[in-house]
């Protein structure tokens, strides 16, 4: 029997959602003309279960680029109702469409000249014919076996709330550029704010080598400076790039011995590696790692414009960063 709920509790809240797609229509539109031509912030209010969902399409809103915020009706009528101006639009939720304490904020709301969406799931209720503009959230019956439990009318709000977003994020052709500035903690916002310059190692760290230092001088440097591997340029004073040594190609050339130590890097490097600038996100880095050919590689050396060795990115960089 438990199961059975469950199953049909899911099954309830799904046709609930299904049966909005009919009500994106003209009240929907409206909503969202309102609401793009706003010079203010939307001003979503809830009580109890309803209030719980409007702060999440609040924050919803916020983070797709529509200014928005959550508002307690209670709170409101004693005194946070000074946060709401006429440049603003205010989300009304109550599924019943009476509930008290948006009932009670409802004349100052229209006196302050603010417009008003409201999101209920009853027609010609008091939230509905104050209201400029409804979105019927209505739903035949609620997933609680006892019918008293908000499921299927909160799910319901939800959705509806989510679809206003989305078709607001559309309106606006919001960019994932944009969504990662408003989610710089994020591993969203990492991998599309991070640039190379971020998390490269240059200057004092970058591990430089001229080509006719010897394999050994090389390795030197590379345990010194702890990135597995040296830059290999043309001098010291243009700093151009014309190869890469690995620890992994002197490893592999021990195999066949050890003389190569004391031959010049020039025989030994990766001539014309694969490179990167500062100014590429760091995402494109890890990316350019992956796609290496024939193998992927875990360092990447950054020039600038005129192939002057810059820095080094390294694998574990971008794994401390979280971009992978």
């Amino acid at each position: 029997m438990p199961i059975e709920h469950a199953r049909a509790c899911l099954e309830l809240e799904a046709e609930a959602i299904r049966a909005l797609i009919p009500r994106i229509n003209d009240q929907f539109s409206a909503a969202m003309d309102m609401i793009l031509n706003c010079q203010g912030r939307v001003v979503v209010t809830g009580m109890g279960k309803s209030g719980i969902i409007g702060k999440k399409i609040a924050a919803t809103l916020a983070s797709t680029g529509t200014p928005a915020f959550f508002l307690h009706p209670a709170e409101g009528i004693h005194g946070d109702l000074g946060m709401v101006t006429a440049y603003d639009v205010v989300i009304a939720i109550s599924n019943s469409g009476e509930t008290n304490e948006i009932i009670g904020i409802l004349p100052t709301i229209k006196r302050i000249g603010a417009p008003i969406i409201a999101m209920t799931g009853r027609d010609k209720s008091t939230l509905q014919q104050n209201a400029d503009v409804f979105l019927n959230v209505a739903v035949e019956k609620e997933a609680c076996p006892l019918g008293l439990a908000p499921t299927a009318s909160t799910t319901a709000t939800l959705a509806m709330g989510d679809a206003l977003a989305i078709a607001l994020l559309s309106a606006r052709h919001f960019t994932p550029e944009e969504f990662a500035l408003y989610h710089p903690g994020g591993s969203l916002g990492r991998k599309l704010l991070l640039t190379v310059a971020n998390v490269m190692h240059s200057d004092e760290d970058l591990p430089v080598v001229t080509p006719n230092k010897t394999v050994k001088e090389a390795l030197f440097v590379i345990t010194a400076k702890g990135l597995g591997a040296v830059l290999v340029v043309e001098t010291m004073d243009n700093m151009r790039l014309v190869g890469l040594l690995t620890d992994g190609d002197i490893r592999r050339s021990l195999e066949k011995g050890h003389e190569f130590l004391d031959k010049p890097v020039a025989e030994l490097m990766t001539k014309m590696p694969r490179t990167i600038t500062k100014e590429k996100l760091a995402a494109q880095a890890l990316n350019a790692m992956e796609k290496n050919k024939p193998r992927p590689i875990t360092l990447l050396p950054v020039v600038d414009s005129e192939n002057r060795a810059i820095g080094i990115i390294h694998l574990t960089d971008l794994l401390r960063q979280g971009v992978v």
